[in-house]
């Protein structure tokens, strides 16, 4: 079975992971917890970065640092992972999806502003799939209503938008670490933003509300969201290789579209959006109509060729847990829905070699039939 990501892990995270065995500091307190951070706000050229357990954990704290009342509304791509609207749903907000553009997969500027209200009070951003949502549109929009910008960059390590970095780009600006990111940590998130109140308080969230002056004495509940010193120093040797992870990334990207030239029956990625060239942070291809089965089928062929695969996200609005809730009950986002039932994505990992990636794309003719 080719796996749909492997990570590499190198000598350098080696050595500093062991340093963190060696000396015994494998707690949030350990050392590379802050230089990671610093390192990090450097490469996304941000004042502040608060690293956290994960990526959800990162949007619980960057959503909540807002102080979103009850009844307040963000409006927020339908097409992304779960998290960003548990986030939401967590500070008492009301989130509002919107539909996705059929060739970059990203919400445009277009739909997000068309559903703003007088009780929009954020707007969520989220970059898919190794492109960015065309920003600029928004930033103007919501600078000048006082809407806070919140920019979920957890697949966008590296990705630029118009020369400027994503993550830098929000209010507020979230990352994850997981094993199939461009750096990982394993498990790990980050939170990078230039406002010093934002900073604090996602801070204080992520350790559990304590008092500064205290211990233990708590004027507002938070969460254990802290990374450990292991994490970070893990995170600390990734992200030394960022620039070559992202240039191999693309390489692969070209490969692959050189691997599946002519075949019409497949949309591959795009290469390009407004200000951005695609990372690849995976190799997602959506079936045109003409094929006669879904994605789940697809899959399943590909997975007797021994090749991994992943289905795209399901929209926020077709949720069964939210539907239960009496949401989104007569919603129908008709772009989001069909690429979330015609939509995957093949091997796509760091570890990837170009024999699997042929072997990759001999498979994907064949289940094609």
């Amino acid at each position: 079975m080719i796996p749909v990501n492997e990570p590499v892990i190198g000598a350098r995270e080696r050595e500093l992971v062991l340093q963190c065995l060696d000396t015994g500091w494998i707690s949030s307190d350990g050392p590379f917890v802050g230089q990671f951070e610093q390192r990090f706000a450097q490469e996304v050229g941000r004042r502040h970065a608060i690293a956290v357990m994960n990526g959800s954990a990162a949007l619980d704290a960057a959503v909540a640092a807002l102080d979103l009342k009850r009844g307040d509304e963000v409006v927020m791509p339908t097409f992304t992972i779960i998290s960003c609207i548990t986030a939401v749903l967590t500070a008492g907000a009301v989130p509002v999806p919107v539909d996705c553009d059929p060739v970059t997969w990203n919400a445009t500027p277009e739909a997000i502003l068309a559903a703003v209200t007088p009780k929009t009070k954020a707007i969520m951003a989220v970059h898919i799939y190794g492109l960015p949502m065309d920003m600029d549109p928004i930033l103007t929009f919501a600078k000048e209503r006082g809407i806070a910008v919140i920019e979920d960059a957890a697949e966008a390590h590296g990705l630029t938008y118009k020369g400027r970095p994503c993550g830098s780009l929000g209010d507020v600006s979230t990352f994850s670490f997981y094993p199939n990111k461009h750096i990982t940590t394993g498990e790990g998130g980050m939170i990078v933003t230039d406002s010093d109140a934002i900073a604090e308080k996602c801070r204080s969230l992520r350790n559990l509300g304590f008092n500064p002056k205290r211990r233990f004495v708590h004027d507002e509940l938070g969460w254990n969201f802290r990374m450990t010193n292991l994490q970070a120093a893990l995170g600390l040797g990734q992200i030394e290789r960022l620039s070559d992870n992202i240039a191999k990334k693309r390489a692969m990207g070209k490969r692959y579209r050189e691997l599946l030239q002519g075949e019409n029956r497949l949309q591959l990625p795009a290469e390009r959006s407004t200000g951005a060239e695609n990372v690849y942070w995976v190799f997602g291809m959506v079936l045109d109509d003409s094929v006669p089965f879904d994605a789940q089928e697809m899959m399943r062929r590909l997975t007797e060729c021994g090749i991994g695969t992943r289905p795209f996200f399901w929209g926020m609005h077709e949720q069964p847990v939210l539907r239960r809730r009496g949401m989104f009950q007569n919603l129908s986002l008709p772009v989001a829905e069909r690429i979330a039932r015609r939509g995957f994505y093949v091997p796509s990992g760091l570890a990837l070699t170009d024999a699997q990636m042929i072997e990759v794309a001999r498979a994907v003719r064949e289940a094609l039939g």
